[in-house]
């Protein structure tokens, strides 16, 4: 018999799109290659998106992409934001009128993992966070949960000690409700992983060849 904890807690609960949404639990992996690239596969080593820089000169901007390499959602830094604050858009663009989400810290100088989601689409105008993302990045041990409520629809945790891992090897699990939208969850992800690792503007071009050389390696 199943326990309570294994049933679904809501209705399906979709923000960039309902065919993200699966009525099981998940558990994903996202792999850190270098240039912050992220691949995210499922249980079966099968890629179920991707995370990359995009055209960051003068914004710090990230893509999400599914498999093919089609685009879901542009996830993008507001410049000059004492909170770290984030916009997520869907596809390419940039308009307002295309955002999904946003995010922000709550706090300007916060020593543990505290970052509040506004969803676009909600009827009121008010600030009020719709989500919260809360623990230790550095320990790889984050929560995301519904405002004000011990409803938790995602938890980021270390995986499992492997022979297989290699030495240096950077990853994280991350165990997803039923019924919840798991490209959201990833972008959410994403841009913690963003903001608790700024982007490294200065290194030898040699470096960075060899980065980019790396990751079209593994992601073709």
């Amino acid at each position: 018999m199943a326990q309570p904890s294994d049933a679904p807690l809501f209705p399906p609960f979709s923000v960039i799109g309902p065919q993200f949404i699966a009525p099981y639990p998940l558990e994903i992996t996202v792999d850190k290659y270098p240039c912050r690239h992220l691949v995210i596969t499922d249980s079966n080593h099968k890629i179920m998106l991707k995370v990359k820089p995009y055209d960051t000169t003068f914004h710090r901007q990230r893509i999400l992409l599914d498999a093919n390499d089609k685009p879901i959602a542009m996830l993008r830094e507001k410049k000059l934001s004492a909170h770290k604050q984030w916009d997520a858009f869907r596809g390419q663009s940039k308009a307002g009128s295309d955002m999904i989400f946003s995010t922000k810290t709550e706090h300007v100088i916060q020593l543990k993992t505290h970052v509040n989601v506004m969803l676009a689409n909600k009827s009121s105008n008010n600030d009020d966070c719709d989500l919260k993302i809360e623990g230790r990045w550095s320990k790889r041990n984050c929560t995301v949960h519904m405002r004000d409520s011990s409803t938790t629809i995602a938890q980021m945790h270390k995986p499992q000690t492997s022979k297989k891992m290699k030495s240096g090897e950077d990853k994280f699990m991350v165990t997803i409700q039923p019924n919840m939208d798991y490209a959201f969850v990833v972008s959410l992800f994403a841009i913690v992983d963003a903001m608790e690792n700024p982007d490294k503007t200065e290194g030898s071009s040699g470096t960075v060849e060899l980065a980019v050389n790396v990751v079209s390696a593994v992601l073709l």
